[in-house]
């Protein structure tokens, strides 16, 4: 199997991504260029976090419209596996592939700590070696993360089974006081309807060492690595 990780302008978690790929997983892993369409016969897509273009405009609204997101919406059309990191969760809400949108965190201000999410689902390509209610250690940085959509998209999101990661107390109570950015219904990651695009504003590329003060974000990886075995 190959793996892919885009490279915009701005993107600062792209070696990050690579590296647990490379060097954990022990898979192939190549950088993707934004401004080539060619996703090189990868098997899965890694959209890392940063500030793709510096974050103007409005984050995600200008990588939406580089030559190799046109590349990545047809391949998750086609049920190709999509990952997106903090930045990369607002780069795919822009780009349509997931709904509902990132807005600025509740208070204004950037945050940068570790939280803890509660499993929601582990039908998906992301979570099938964890377990429902698995709580997770995996840190935010991040100054727009607070998730918002309209209540029919929360319906659908919550009948159908995607959400996939809710911010949660380390013995996994859903509270307004572990929402660390407003975020609707505390939700810290989805997926799409197809259940192969998951987006995720904590970084498990930063938590798959236990030299990071956690290696829970590994699961996260390891469960993507084992989708893709059992395809083949």
């Amino acid at each position: 199997m190959k793996f892919g990780v885009l490279v915009f302008p701005g993107s600062n978690c792209d070696h990050d991504t690579y590296h647990v790929i490379a060097e954990l997983a022990h898979q192939p892993v190549t950088f993707l260029w934004h401004d080539s369409p060619s996703l090189e016969g990868c098997d899965a897509i890694l959209v890392p976090g940063g500030f793709a273009y510096g974050d103007y405009l409005r984050t995600g609204a200008i990588a939406r419209f580089s030559p190799v997101m046109q590349s990545v919406t047809k391949f998750a059309a086609e049920g190709g596996p999509v990952l997106g990191i903090c930045n990369g969760f607002q780069i795919l809400c822009e780009a349509g592939l997931l709904p509902g949108a990132l807005l600025r965190n509740a208070g204004l201000k950037y945050i940068c700590k570790q939280v803890h999410l509660r499993t929601e689902t582990t039908d998906s390509p992301f979570t099938r070696t964890l377990t429902k209610g698995e709580v997770l250690k995996i840190p935010i940085g991040h100054m727009e993360g607070n998730y918002f959509c309209d209540a029919a998209t929360l319906d659908a999101l919550r009948s159908d089974d995607r959400i996939v990661f809710r911010y949660a107390t380390p013995e996994g109570a859903i509270t307004p006081d572990t929402n660390p950015n407003g975020s609707l219904d505390n939700i810290a990651g989805i997926l799409n309807e197809g259940r192969n695009v998951l987006g995720m504003m904590p970084h498990p590329d930063r938590s798959s060492e236990a030299m990071l003060g956690s290696a829970d974000g590994w699961k996260i990886f390891q469960s993507l690595v084992e989708t893709l075995t059992a395809a083949r």
